[in-house]
């Protein structure tokens, strides 16, 4: 059997930038063991999965690990593919998720939208465990649906961050988003969740649907824009729009091809 792959650089408008992503189109969904298996053997931060049903597209995503509710980047990945190689009609696409609900991207010339649900989050206390993670203590501890969110005092403080994976692993969530102001955009991240497969995640959309509440109640904004100070660097532009965050970028093919197996 032989299945159509391609990967593509999001959140960045230059290839070998942003967060490369796996999408393979579906007649039908393969066994979750195969899919696991197919992400593990692309060792991405994630590879989507989708199938066509009727005006919708119903799509997962996994880790090399694991299967995850929400992935901000390859569902950005999947709609360029969408829109630009599989003849996807029209500038809006509809995706369905088991485990995040309906989900729609549109298109304005090159750039692409997410429209995801936004994150609820509540305080968290500081514990020994948190405040090991890393080699600065953070200002404020927050906890949404899957991550924890530590907010810190400057954008020198994220880039001099050095994580301890063995204490993130440990922790009862999908990962950790640390957070502080940024120099030339509203506010900078990074992402850590090696209990879900990943150490460092190169842009991760999902993390600014808890990233944009926070920011915007902070700064009295409702449009933001971020940088994602991975290594590979990553540019997103972030709506607040009632309980909807609307998450934009662009996108860059780097391949196509085809897995056999």
């Amino acid at each position: 059997m032989k299945q159509t792959i391609y990967q593509v650089d999001a959140f960045t408008d230059e290839i070998f930038n942003g967060n490369p992503a796996a999408v393979c189109p579906l007649e039908s969904w393969l066994n979750d063991d195969i899919m696991q298996k197919i992400a593990m053997e692309n060792n991405l931060s994630e590879t989507a999965f989708y199938i066509k049903d009727g005006e919708y597209y119903h799509i997962r995503w996994f880790t090399p690990t694991v299967e995850v509710d929400l992935c901000g980047h390859a569902t950005l990945a999947t709609a360029f593919v969408l829109f630009n190689h599989e003849k996807h009609e029209g500038n809006k696409i509809r995706l369905k998720s088991l485990r995040s609900g309906e989900l729609t991207v549109t298109r304005s010339e090159e750039l692409l939208t997410l429209n995801f649900p936004a994150d609820i989050i509540v305080h968290a206390e500081e514990n020994k465990q948190i405040g090991e993670c890393f080699n600065i203590r953070p200002i404020q501890i927050y906890r949404g649906k899957t991550d924890y969110m530590l907010v810190f005092g400057s954008e020198n403080d994220i880039k001099l961050l050095v994580p301890n994976l063995n204490q993130i692993r440990d922790l009862d969530c999908r990962g950790v988003i640390v957070t502080a102001p940024g120099e030339n955009v509203d506010f900078v991240s990074r992402f850590f969740g090696p209990q879900s497969g990943v150490d460092e995640d190169p842009v991760t959309g999902s993390a600014h649907t808890t990233l944009t509440p926070y920011w915007s109640q902070r700064l009295g904004k409702k449009s933001l824009t971020a940088i994602q100070l991975s290594a590979r660097t990553g540019f997103l532009s972030c709506k607040i729009n009632g309980d909807r965050v609307d998450i934009s970028g662009n996108c860059r093919l780097y391949l196509k091809g085809e897995i056999y197996f």
